[in-house]
């Protein structure tokens, strides 16, 4: 009879042995018992996700807020320079004019630098008309829808 050696896999022995095999009781203690299925609350678990789902949509509405808010700049304030209009002339070339102490300037900017280009004295104007013109005012776009559902 050969002798065994304990190299032998356990397979083996198994296979040669008789009743259950050693794999099986090996598996039978490593596995845990069989937990019953456990009852799920199908509709508290829908009202968790939705209520879930509404908290974090309204964290993003409350941070949008709160960034638009915090970028807000007053317009008065004791500032001394604003930017009145800009107008972009090229790809990297801009017009500012700018109310500086009560004057307004002209600037042109580009990538050589900034450049006064006109100082205008006086009191800058509050209101900004246009000035009149000789064609009739183009009529809005509701005057015209409001037109069409009177005649219907």
């Amino acid at each position: 009879m050969p002798e065994r050696t304990t190299a032998q896999p356990l397979a083996r022995r198994a296979s040669r042995g008789c009743g259950e095999s050693i794999g099986n009781r090996i598996v039978a203690a490593l596995a845990p018992a069989a937990l019953p299925a456990a009852d799920i609350n199908v509709g508290g678990e829908l009202l968790r996700v939705i209520v879930s789902l509404v908290a974090i949509i309204a964290m993003i509405l409350v941070a949008g807020w709160v960034t638009r808010r915090l970028q807000r700049r007053p317009g008065g304030g004791g500032r001394r320079i604003r930017c009145v209009e800009s107008f972009a002339v090229g790809a990297r070339e801009r017009l500012l004019l700018l109310d500086a102490d009560g004057k307004r300037l002209l600037i042109g900017t580009g990538p050589g630098g900034m450049r006064t280009l006109h100082v205008y004295d006086g009191e800058a104007p509050r209101d900004i008309v246009p000035a009149a013109s000789n064609e009739p005012l183009k009529p809005v776009f509701g005057d015209l829808l409001a037109r069409l559902k009177v005649r219907s």
